[in-house]
């Protein structure tokens, strides 16, 4: 997975997870998923990277939905400065821990190794530059590049070049033999890594940990998990992942939406009580309505929903159950126009359902969710960068406080972030080009791929589909070879009608998967 620049990297379980970087140099991380093979690309340093210019920028502030006093906006009007210098806090991108994976999204069918942990590489072999993603362990849990077979251990020393004499110099044993080991750690069942490899951070784990969001490790609640690609960057996905205001229209007939008291359009929409209550380098606290929310910066959003208040149950505090529904995101950095999205609904309710319910057939309606507003993200970013502005604001009108969040987002990365994700100057600045609909919205590379369930269940109906398909020819043909006279009319009626159906089923089922695990279109005209 990509965080911010990184050469490429690899991981594999309890063997190695290896990371791309050229060596000495910094870089953020992009995992890429490989199908069906046992390694997972955390790194890649081959994207472009887009640094912000040194114009200044205003601060970004909502007015209220209706008049109010000043206090009832986010932040009076003023001016701030961008992070050029002249701010005495500048956050760094790369001293933070990002999330690669949930760990039961990680392939780990591999040799057992001599340790069991994961470990996050840099994705080239120093020898000839090939990605060691598409590498093996070894018997003795080492790393192999599969190129020319040299191995390297959990800490990126060369211990094998197969091709050096063995009474020769201990060429393995020299600097430029080893691969950058970048340090990882797995909080919340959730692989993170850290995206600079210098010395003075490699026991960082002792001084700064992952972020901790306390419902995750809360036996009372269930926490499912997913993850995604998207072909939009991270300040688009985070963004909107805070906007609850888009939720009846973007997603309408997907979720299920409280009934205002005035109802003025059939989706719902009503202004929204939220404000952010404390900004600072570290992210926000908002509260909103139903409930409170947190910005972890640079990748945690997440909300706690009161459920019983959300729905306005008529009902005394004794009698309140006090039931809680959370939503954990957690959004990644890939490239420009590139994101990745860790997701997970804690709630305290209902907790046997997601116990017996395969996690694949939750994704199912969780992707469809995501999809509805896909192409909507995708094409609102390439219209923000056409229009070359300075700073979002001038791009976009927010005058509710319903974009308070968005608002308080763009206020941090502005402030503290330098407007932009800080990419080391590798990126122009330039999207990548729009593809077809059908690969834009793609769910079979950006999401199955990389789920466990998801990718065991499209394999499993894959297989039941052609099953369907052979048991529909053999059928037909006992019938067609079996003489008229040793078979009766209903035995071969009842054949025929089996092959019929069974046909048919297949067809029915090969679509379902093309739908599901594929490509779903969402039409907003028709809904």
């Amino acid at each position: 997975m990509d965080v911010l620049r990184a050469s490429s990297s690899t991981l594999v379980h309890s063997p190695y997870i290896s990371t791309t970087t050229r060596r000495n140099k910094t870089q953020f991380l992009k995992p890429i998923f490989h199908h069906l093979k046992l390694k997972l690309t955390v790194f890649d340093s081959s994207f472009t990277l887009f640094e912000r210019n040194g114009s200044k920028s205003r601060l970004f502030m909502t007015l209220p939905s209706s008049p109010a006093s000043k206090t009832e906006s986010i932040e009076p009007p003023m001016l701030e400065l961008e992070a050029d210098g002249c701010e005495k806090e500048r956050f760094d991108w790369y001293s933070h821990w990002y999330p690669v994976m949930p760990i039961c999204d990680l392939d780990k069918r591999v040799p057992h190794a001599k340790k069991n942990e994961w470990k996050v590489f840099d994705d080239t072999c120093p020898h000839r530059l090939a990605p060691l993603s598409d590498g093996r362990i070894d018997q003795w849990g080492r790393l192999q590049c599969v190129y020319h077979g040299w191995c390297f251990n959990g800490n990126g020393d060369c211990k094998l070049i197969p091709q050096a004499p063995l009474d020769g110099p201990p060429v393995h044993t020299f600097k430029e033999a080893c691969v950058t080991v970048y340090p990882s750690t797995v909080q919340h069942d959730i692989l993170w890594v850290w995206p600079n490899a210098d010395p003075q951070y490699k026991d960082i784990i002792m001084k700064k940990k992952p972020p901790y969001v306390p419902v995750l490790d809360d036996p009372s609640f269930s926490r499912l998990m997913g993850n995604r690609e998207f072909p939009f960057g991270y300040e688009v996905l985070i963004e909107n992942l805070m906007d609850p205001a888009h939720l009846p229209y973007a997603h309408y007939g997907l979720i299920l939406n409280s009934n205002p008291k005035v109802k003025v359009d059939r989706e719902g929409g009503s202004p929204l009580g939220m404000k952010v209550e404390k900004l600072d380098i570290n992210g926000f606290n908002g509260k909103q309505d139903w409930g409170c929310s947190y910005f972890i910066a640079p990748c945690i959003y997440h909300a706690f929903i009161d459920v019983d208040q959300q729905n306005g149950s008529a009902i005394s505090e004794t009698e309140k159950s006090n039931r809680r529904f959370c939503l954990v995101f957690m959004c990644v950095p890939v490239s420009p126009g590139k994101s990745r999205f860790i997701w997970s609904f804690p709630k305290n309710f209902g907790v046997w359902i997601d116990k017996i319910v395969p996690r694949w057939m939750f994704h199912i309606g969780q992707n469809l969710i995501l999809d509805s507003d896909l192409y909507l993200f995708h094409v609102q970013e390439h219209k923000i960068m056409e229009l070359e502005a300075t700073n979002w604001q001038e791009a976009c009108f927010v005058p509710t406080k319903s974009d308070a969040f968005v608002v308080g987002f763009r206020r941090w990365l502005n402030k503290y972030g330098g407007g932009v994700v800080d990419w080391k100057g590798k990126f122009t600045g330039a999207l990548p080009p729009s593809p077809p609909r059908e690969q834009l919205m793609d769910r079979y590379w950006t999401h199955v791929v990389s789920c466990n369930s998801c990718n065991t269940a499209h394999k499993g109906l894959k297989t039941l589909e052609v099953m369907l398909q052979t048991m529909s020819v053999i059928s037909i043909g006992i019938v067609a070879v079996t003489k008229q006279n040793m078979i009766s009319m209903v035995a071969k009626s009842t054949m025929v009608s089996m092959a019929i159906i069974c046909f048919t089923a297949s067809k029915w089922l090969a679509q379902f998967i093309y739908k599901n695990f594929h490509y779903h279109d969402y039409n907003h005209a028709f809904v």
